[in-house]
């Protein structure tokens, strides 16, 4: 998802959401382990737009694939398999298999399936969430937060002062017990900016140059950014 695209040009990156079903656990921590190393190389690319990094899984999952992706910051919204097979099941579908099931069963429950008509899909879509509501809510929620917030304050620090080195505790404490904090003949040295959102978000960056500061604050304009009046 993104702010500000259009079919010619890339907006704002805004939500990276990957998608997978397993049916065994065998398989769920490296599928975990592919999610991730598809989407945070995307997340280190644009860090500057604190995107959503969110993961929607269904089937059979571990635990440990689960909190491996939380860990990382994702967003994990996981769909069980037996809901899965409880949503089909509305429509008459007998959705569950195992690795004994024929290809020749597989067909029959695919021939079924593509026999609904749109409304009794939706069904099953529909059933699913209900089956689900708590954890679907949570998962929306999260993201509805990412992609309606807004800049809360910024903070900008220009820090002037020349870098001391001490060999021990004791020394550096001195140095900051003697330090003049009120004297401003120490030449510049970088601004540290840290923009704060109204959901809990926050970016930091450090510049040494004022027109890499200001070109970095002029991505952040517009109104979808600007604090709710």
């Amino acid at each position: 998802m993104e702010r500000g695209g259009s079919p010619s040009e890339i907006g704002v990156p805004v939500a990276f959401i990957e998608s997978a079903w397993r049916r065994y656990t065998k398989h769920s921590r490296n599928k975990a382990q592919e999610i991730q190393g598809a989407i945070l190389p995307l997340q280190r690319t644009h860090h500057r737009a604190a995107p959503f990094l969110g993961a929607v899984l269904a089937g059979v999952f571990t635990a440990g694939s689960v909190d491996q992706l939380r860990s990382l910051g994702f967003s994990v919204l996981h769909f069980p398999y037996d809901t899965a097979v409880r949503a089909f099941a509305t429509v008459g579908i007998n959705a569950s298999y195992s690795e004994d099931t024929s290809d020749k069963d597989c067909a029959k429950k695919v021939k079924r399936w593509e026999a609904l008509s749109e409304k009794r899909r939706k069904r099953v879509a529909a059933a699913l969430v209900d089956l689900n509501r708590e954890e679907v809510d949570k998962f929306i929620g999260k993201l509805t937060r990412t992609i309606r917030r807004h800049i809360s304050p910024i903070r900008v620090l220009p820090l002037h002062g020349t870098s001391a080195e001490y060999p021990s505790p004791e020394k550096a404490i001195n140095f900051i017990q003697e330090y003049e904090e009120g004297s401003n003949s120490h030449p510049f040295v970088k601004y540290e900016i840290a923009i704060l959102f109204n959901n809990g978000d926050r970016i930091d960056a450090v510049f040494r140059d004022k027109l890499d500061a200001v070109q970095f604050l002029q991505e952040y304009q517009g109104p979808s950014l600007s604090p709710a009046v």
